[in-house]
């Protein structure tokens, strides 16, 4: 097989990371037959200081000319005093938008390994497997009009929240699929007790679940849904929600595991590249360390190569090579415990290609 990669390196840990994952791909490619090519472009911060602008229209082209999008990640201080439209996380906001990305997929699992490094005591998050689809393109973070202005005299500000009924009926009907393939148990998390765009949220789910007898929905309100998944994350499959909620609860849902650097994720769309990424931001206070964790990095190769290329051995394989490689002892600092190994960001690269 053949296919043409887009990377997205960005900022800060985002470079260290990223060459993780191309030379865990690499080693998968020379195993199983495969030619992976690797076409670099720019976004984020790097793409601001060297083009004026955090999405130029050469990365944009060059991703819709690849089969997938790998990114690393995007931001860091230097970047505060820039104009609010030209700040490297706009380049993100922009990359949904031009592939049309319009779900994002977070897995949570349970490492039996990293149980130590979690927050919550072991008898909560053991067997924690939940996946969150988080609407990615509308809702709050896109909304017009979104400004400052003077009303009678005082200074305020508006947001606005806008969502059409078919962005909505699009991602809940993924995570109803996902479902199906899993333990076919949906949780919508809305607000419908207070926002109307909420109340048409749940209305839309009702009607998707009518597709989908055989899966189980039930709607959870958002500050719940946050207390849940500390109190009892176990209870949870699918769990759907707009954009702004799925942003906060996926983080927090994150450190369930112990470390923001385990957890790949999947932006899909409904035609063109996927795009894959590591949820952790840039981390510019240990860029250029060799420290960074790329495990999530090289977890999102995974889920790479299993929902954009249909490799599901290959995908096995690399998750299966991470598994060995914790249960070994081997950790980066950011998941570091008593009686383990500390290793680097490339030589934790070095022992995931040699469990390959």
């Amino acid at each position: 097989m053949e296919k043409r990669i887009a990377v997205l390196p960005g900022d800060g840990i985002g470079k260290e990371v990223v060459q993780g994952a191309i030379e865990v791909l690499k080693a998968v490619g020379e195993r199983y037959n495969h030619q992976f090519s690797f076409a670099f472009a720019e976004i984020g911060g790097s793409a601001y200081d060297s083009t004026g602008v955090p999405l130029p229209e050469e990365t944009i082209k060059i991703c819709k000319e690849s089969d997938a999008v790998l990114l690393g990640a995007v931001g860091g201080p230097k970047y505060d005093t820039v104009p609010v439209h030209l700040r490297p996380e706009q380049g993100l906001l922009q990359i949904r938008k031009a592939l049309n990305l319009f779900a994002n997929l977070r897995p949570t699992t349970y490492f039996a390994s990293l149980a130590d490094s979690s927050p919550l005591r072991k008898e909560i998050i053991e067997g924690v497997d939940m996946l969150m689809v988080r609407e990615l393109t509308g809702g709050i973070y896109f909304g017009q009009p979104r400004e400052r202005r003077e009303v009678n005299g005082k200074e305020a500000v508006v947001d606005t929240l806008y969502y059409e009924r078919d962005e909505i009926e699009r991602v809940i009907r993924q995570a109803f699929e996902l479902a199906k393939t899993r333990k076919k148990k949906v949780t919508s998390v809305d607000k419908a007790n207070v926002l109307e765009s909420s109340r048409l949220w749940r209305e839309v789910a009702v009607e998707i679940s009518k597709d989908y007898p055989e899966i189980t929905l039930e709607h959870m309100l958002v500050d719940n849904g946050a207390m849940q998944l500390v109190r009892n994350p176990k209870q949870f499959d699918v769990v759907v929600t707009e954009n702004m909620f799925g942003d906060i609860l996926s983080d927090e849902a994150s450190v369930l595991t112990g470390s923001l650097g385990m957890l790949p994720s999947a932006s899909i769309s409904e035609e063109g590249p996927y795009l894959y990424e590591p949820i952790h931001g840039s981390a510019p206070d240990i860029a250029g360390k060799n420290i960074a964790n790329p495990l999530a990095t090289i977890l999102s190769a995974a889920m790479m190569l299993k929902v954009s290329f249909g490799l599901d051995e290959e995908a096995a394989a690399i998750e299966k090579a991470v598994n060995s490689v914790l249960d070994a002892g081997f950790r980066t600092g950011d998941i570091m415990s008593e009686g383990k190994t500390q290793v680097s960001t490339t030589e934790m690269t070095e022992e995931v290609k040699k469990a390959l």
